[in-house]
């Protein structure tokens, strides 16, 4: 009986145990982002999904510059099949002022806004690799629906090293277009 009365502190503990080996690094980014040239379409190839993304097929990231110097962000999806109707989010993105580029505030709800930074970036701006400092979520987005199975494993590798449990990670089915 009493093993029990203890169990509650014993979880405790280990909850606590393991918020202390989070990795509070900052995430890697590249020195500058062309923010006009990240802007268009970026299919999400990988993610530690967030709640709504959890059964995400197609899904699809859309960048396009507002007048008031903000980021229209449509994310289009269908929820667990290729046949499930589209279904889109529009939160709004703000650059940040530090970071050149790579750190923005994601906005879906007001006033909250969700930290989102651009931890990598290959050179043809052909894939990307966003993240959070808390390591909770992960998004690897490529301009074309497939990569190939090296370019797959690499960002893996790159997660991984960035401190992401990458046994979270779903890969999005994404249908051939």
């Amino acid at each position: 009986m009493r093993l029990f009365s203890m169990l509650p502190l014993l979880a405790v503990g280990l909850l606590g145990a393991g918020c202390s080996t989070h990795d509070n690094r900052p995430l890697p980014r590249p020195d500058s982002v062309d923010v006009p040239r990240f802007m268009g379409d970026w299919y999400v190839i990988a993610h530690i999904p967030t709640w709504p993304e959890r059964e995400a097929f197609d899904a699809v990231e859309r960048y396009s510059p507002r007048n008031d110097g903000r980021i229209q962000t449509d994310f289009t999806y269908r929820k667990g099949s290729f046949t499930a109707p589209l279904k889109t989010m529009h939160p709004i993105g703000r650059v940040e002022k530090e970071g050149n580029g790579a750190v923005w505030g994601m906005q879906f709800v007001w006033p909250i806004q969700a930290e989102y930074i651009i931890a990598w970036l290959d050179e043809g701006y052909d894939q990307t690799i966003v993240g959070r400092t808390k390591r909770d979520y992960v998004w690897y987005m490529a301009r074309t629906p497939q990569v190939s199975d090296q370019d797959y494993q690499q960002a893996m590798e790159r997660i991984a090293a960035m401190g992401y449990d990458t046994s979270r990670i779903r890969r999005v089915p994404q249908s051939e277009r």
